[in-house]
């Protein structure tokens, strides 16, 4: 799978870093959310579409707006 999207909450330490990917294969979707960096803990839920996806993805986040986009 090949990373589509990904934001992270701009805080820098592993304590407090948070990172929300939406991947896919080009048929199937998924995203994850974690927590820690790249050590942390995350959650992966898969998603029937790219629309799907991005609402789960954006419900992870919530309304704040310190989530920043990264380039991929």
């Amino acid at each position: 799978m090949r990373i589509e999207r990904h934001w992270w909450n701009g805080q820098s330490t592993v304590r407090g870093r948070r990172d929300v990917y939406i991947r896919t294969d080009g048929e199937s979707w998924e995203v994850e959310a974690r927590a820690g960096g790249t050590a942390g803990r995350s959650k992966i839920h898969q998603c029937p579409s790219r629309q799907s996806a991005e609402i789960l993805a954006g419900a992870w986040m919530g309304e704040q707006s310190r989530w920043q986009v990264v380039a991929v």
